[in-house]
């Protein structure tokens, strides 16, 4: 989330189009793109539970899968995340996972030094993880417990050669079912209704409103399975937006006159 002000734990992030930031983890189910968890990152005091032999971001990982482990899932992540220890770790948990990963990675196994042309590829596996470097524009390195040594075609032909192309089975599924979080912020990038403001915690907060009212409208389609449109999800959330703002105008114009204890 973009945020150029002062704030002890605001990111860094060249690569990014907001290189200056508030960093949320992000976990999305794959077939509806429905939000199913967010953590802020805060710095050392993430809300985490720390895995002294995973790390931070292997250890946000098993924080955020924590109440689905064990059910048969497969988790889908990027290089930042991916290590074969985190991935051992799910697979002794009945969950499976897939994700690019960087070669220096501890424990990955060592791969032929040799330069690769386009389309070569090698498989390493142990009996539970397949580990591929696989050469496209450059090498990629892929990391799963839920797929084999296997390449398939992409439906697409090579028009220099004619020959059909064919990737890897990891990398096909996980093009296909990496970009759950990616779309939940371009849809929320295309409807929010949160404006400029001098409080982080205020945008943190509008930001979280604009995923509850996407939450919604996944719910409602999957429920109706009428889809409701972005510009009818931008109006549901500033509507929202507008209740919540009266409302606070109305609670300090007339404080209420009681209050409850709970012990």
């Amino acid at each position: 989330m973009l945020w150029k002000g002062r704030l002890a734990f605001r990111q860094y992030i060249p690569s990014k189009r907001h290189r200056f930031g508030v960093k949320f983890f992000v976990m999305c189910d794959v077939k509806t793109g429905f939000v199913q968890d967010i953590i802020v990152y805060t710095g050392s005091t993430t809300d985490i539970k720390h895995y002294e032999d995973l790390g931070v971001s292997r250890s946000v990982v098993m924080t955020m899968l924590a109440p689905h482990l064990g059910n048969g899932h497969t988790l889908y992540v990027d290089n930042w995340y991916s290590s074969p220890t985190l991935f051992q770790h799910l697979l002794s948990n009945s969950t499976g996972a897939c994700g690019t990963v960087r070669s220096n990675r501890k424990g990955m196994p060592a791969f032929r030094c040799r330069k690769m042309q386009r389309g070569e590829v090698e498989f390493k596996e142990n009996g539970q993880q397949l580990a591929v470097k696989w050469h496209d524009k450059q090498d990629v390195h892929v990391l799963s417990t839920v797929h084999t040594a296997t390449m398939s075609a992409t439906g697409k032909v090579d028009h220099l050669t004619g020959e059909r192309k064919i990737k890897p089975d990891c990398v096909l599924d996980y093009n296909l079912k990496m970009g759950a979080v990616d779309k939940a912020d371009m849809i929320n990038s295309f409807v929010e209704c949160a404006r400029k403001t001098t409080k982080w915690y205020k945008k943190i907060f509008f930001h979280l409103i604009d995923t509850a009212v996407l939450n919604g409208s996944i719910v409602h389609r999957q429920l109706t399975g009428e889809m409701i449109t972005e510009q009818g999800i931008f109006v549901i959330g500033c509507t929202v937006h507008i209740q919540i703002h009266y409302a606070i105008i109305v609670t300090i114009s007339h404080p209420p006159t009681h209050c409850l204890i709970i012990l």
